[in-house]
């Protein structure tokens, strides 16, 4: 369940989606100028309950001429033999996660979790199947200024060499009840929980918020 303070991020985020939506068709500058107006205020929502400057927050936004959509992150869930975890450990924040990130063009879901993997750990690895789409509004995660979609695929490891990307510190392999500081932005203790379980359940659907 959300916390206040990443409930009223929620709605600030809602703001700015339908107010780019809204400056991208605007035709007239009174509608121009309403829809920027939001847009800051939105900024300001943001700010205020993060603790982020305000110039900071709409540097995370590129310029939107079209709808806007929800970003996709795309994360791999690999155990090994003895129903351990891999986690790799992100230079961002110097915290833990799923291997993983952002999807990219031409490029579909499948693609970009082996090659996120392959990148992160040195892994090569098969999909199996899709576990979870996590709307990251359902949980509670830090605030953040986007609104994003969590694509989780259950992986396998079939070959590679051990080797991290510049963007990752480390990778390890964990039990379920020693997990490591994990970088809340992206993964949650419950979260891996549910997909520990989704994973031993081969009739269990992909789970949906």
């Amino acid at each position: 369940m959300q916390s206040k303070g990443n409930e009223l991020i929620t709605i600030a985020q809602r703001i700015r989606a339908v107010s780019q939506t809204a400056l991208a068709y605007s035709v007239n500058e009174y509608e121009i100028d309403r829809s920027k107006e939001l847009i800051a205020i939105s900024d300001r929502i943001t700010a205020i309950v993060s603790g982020a400057k305000e110039e900071d927050i709409r540097a995370d936004y590129h310029p939107v001429k079209e709808y806007v959509t929800p970003k996709v992150d795309i994360r791999a869930v690999i155990f090994n033999s003895r129903d351990e975890i891999l986690l790799v450990r992100e230079k961002a924040d110097g915290r833990w996660s799923l291997p993983g990130g952002w999807s990219d063009v031409g490029f579909t879901p499948t693609e970009i979790v082996i090659k996120e993997a392959k990148e992160e750990t040195g892994f090569d690895v098969r999909v199996i199947r899709l576990l979870a789409v996590l709307d990251k509004r359902c949980y509670n995660h830090p605030a953040s200024p986007f609104y994003i979609y969590k694509f989780c695929f259950l992986c396998e490891i079939t070959g590679g060499e051990d080797s991290l990307t510049f963007d990752i510190l480390d990778k390890g392999f964990f039990a379920l009840d020693s997990l490591p500081p994990l970088s809340l932005d992206r993964i949650l203790p419950e979260q891996i929980k549910m997909l520990d379980t989704l994973r031993r359940d081969p009739d269990a659907g992909v789970y949906c918020d």
